[in-house]
């Protein structure tokens, strides 16, 4: 039984590793909407959306779902470069504002400039602030006030929203 036990405990560290270290969730080449550097507002349908993005990324943010904790990549991405939204390429967070939440889930104390805009999400019976894209208005995830200094922030993201562009 012990056997079985560390059997099972190694293959589901397995699966969380290679979930943690998974590479791009979308494949941005196959979307017309995606574009780096562009600023431009976007008007997109749903059924745009749902021809472009995988379904696990149409699902996070054009239904306002969420990946479980630990299952998304980036949340333990240490590499130095720009996370852009997943859907549309607009720039929304540094990694020098990255920090380690403990949450499972990529988090940020600082969006970049005109990156995100907030909303008031009251789903579930909670009130909280919603993270959507200021280009294409996709959903991120939500943003709290339990962040580090300097701005007390915690942008804490889903990881499949998110498409991440190493420094050269």
């Amino acid at each position: 039984m012990k056997k079985i036990s560390l059997l099972l405990s190694v293959v589901l560290l397995v699966g969380s590793i290679a979930a943690c270290t998974a590479q791009q969730p979308q494949d941005e080449k196959n979307n017309p909407y995606f574009s780096q550097g562009g600023n431009t507002k976007l008007s997109v349908t749903d059924a745009q959306w749902k021809k472009v993005l995988a379904p696990k990324v149409y699902n996070i943010m054009r239904e306002k779902g969420t990946e479980m904790a630990n299952t998304g990549p980036y949340v333990h991405n240490p590499k130095k470069g720009t996370y852009y939204c997943a859907a549309c390429g607009h720039a929304l967070f540094s990694s020098d504002t990255k920090f380690d939440s403990g949450t499972g889930w990529p988090s940020f104390f600082k969006s970049l400039n005109d990156g995100v805009k907030q909303a008031k999400d009251d789903s579930y019976g909670m009130e909280r602030d919603e993270v959507v894209c200021a280009r294409c208005g996709g959903h991120l995830g939500h943003v709290f006030d339990d962040g580090p200094k300097p701005t007390g922030l915690r942008y804490c993201m889903n990881g499949y929203a998110l498409h991440f562009t190493p420094n050269p």
